[in-house]
């Protein structure tokens, strides 16, 4: 993962959370979903607008309270500390959200940071589908700086984590036949 991220910007690691860990989150993922899922925004305080022509998921965030969702974001918090020992990029906190895309349901490609602020240094996201299969879509798109020419396509397989430059990488997510859940994150800098 480290030697993907340094030399190409972006990395895909499969089989990333144990077993126990990884269908104890999706069950958690599932409720939490149900019960609180509001449709996605984009932009950030007096910007934030809903626009289902650009994006049509629903978001919770991840609270430490959720005993699932704290067990994801420890998990993250070690990765945070490896990407500073290892790769230097002065990463200081992390936000995440479950993000479920009904069939047929798509964003548009995007940067994950915000015009005017550089906050947003490395973007992942974490696929909790089971059983997923690639004739059903859903791929995540990760296009080179030019926004035109693809880096790589993404299948969202169970397990499986991306992690990608947030300012580097525009990218989009594709339709898919099926339910897709995810959770997408930000590692931030100062």
């Amino acid at each position: 993962m480290i030697r993907q991220l340094a030399d190409q910007g972006f990395a895909v690691i499969d089989a990333f959370l144990p077993a126990t860990q990884l269908h104890a989150l999706q069950q958690s993922a599932q409720r939490i979903l149900a019960a609180q899922a509001k449709p996605a925004g984009i932009g950030r305080g007096p910007l934030r607008e809903l626009d289902s022509t650009v994006r049509q998921d629903h978001i919770v965030w991840l609270e430490v309270e959720d005993q699932c969702s704290a067990g994801f974001l420890d998990c993250m918090e070690r990765l945070r500390q490896q990407l500073n020992q290892q790769l230097y990029l002065g990463l200081f906190s992390y936000e995440a959200h479950f993000a479920c895309y009904q069939p047929g349901a798509f964003y548009r490609k995007h940067l994950d940071a915000f015009k005017g602020e550089r906050n947003r240094r490395l973007s992942t996201v974490f696929y909790l589908n089971a059983e997923w299969q690639p004739q059903a879509g859903g791929e995540l798109m990760i296009y080179h700086a030019d926004g035109t020419s693809v880096a790589a396509s993404v299948t969202p397989l169970e397990n499986r984590l991306v992690l990608f430059m947030s300012e580097e990488f525009p990218h989009e997510v594709l339709p898919a036949t099926r339910q897709r859940l995810s959770i997408a994150g930000w590692f931030r800098g100062a």
